[in-house]
């Protein structure tokens, strides 16, 4: 089983779980053993499922406006547990193949595993989401038709993210390429880089 695989097998899994209660209040038993890979990207799909529907609710015009600032505000703390996962899982590729000779040619790709893995969590989110659209009986057949191609297309974007991950991590392990782990240093969510939080309150 090569990598990207082991991801979509996860990756669709816990969403398919996620929506047995569909509840973004739902409790999470992580399947995996802690500390593992597998673990990590259990828990990544879990909380992109719950941000995605988070995002659905925050949408709602009806939305009471305090409500939709706790629901802001779970977002942010959400993204920052997302970005701080992702680096987790770049840590984890870096110490993998810490040891791998690097060629003198060696190039750094424009994106990490972990952040390339990051949208294939997602994209198995609108996978489900796109297939229950494409399942609805309530729906125009213009709507269907529309849908269908829409996922389509995003089968097609996984089956070649998927081969983009693994060809990146071959040629990481045989020396080709190399990679860093950049910090997202998000400035929102630290007192001590916010103005607005730092400074005491907005503007006057």
């Amino acid at each position: 089983m090569t990598f990207s695989e082991k991801c979509n097998e996860i990756f669709n899994a816990v969403t398919t779980d996620y929506h047995t209660a569909d509840n973004v209040d739902a409790p999470f038993t992580n399947p995996y053993p802690a500390g593992s890979i597998e673990a990590e990207l259990a828990l990544k799909n879990r909380i992109d499922a719950v941000q995605w529907h988070l995002e659905d609710i925050i949408r709602d015009p009806e939305i009471d406006p305090v409500a939709a600032l706790a629901l802001k505000r779970r977002i942010d703390s959400s993204n920052q547990e997302r970005t701080d996962l992702v680096e987790n899982i770049d840590s984890y590729f870096r110490d993998l193949y810490k040891n791998v000779p690097v060629a003198a040619n060696a190039t750094i790709n424009t994106e990490s595993p972990a952040w390339a893995i990051d949208r294939l969590s997602i994209l198995a989110l609108k996978i489900y989401h796109m297939e229950q659209e494409v399942k609805r009986t309530d729906a125009a057949p213009e709507h269907i038709a529309r849908c269908q191609a829409k996922l389509n297309v995003l089968l097609e974007q996984r089956t070649d993210l998927s081969q983009a991950i693994d060809s990146l991590l071959d040629d990481i392990a045989a020396g080709r390429k190399y990679m860093k782990v950049y910090r997202q240093m998000k400035m929102y969510n630290d007192p001590a880089t916010n103005p607005v939080l730092y400074g005491g309150g907005g503007k006057k």
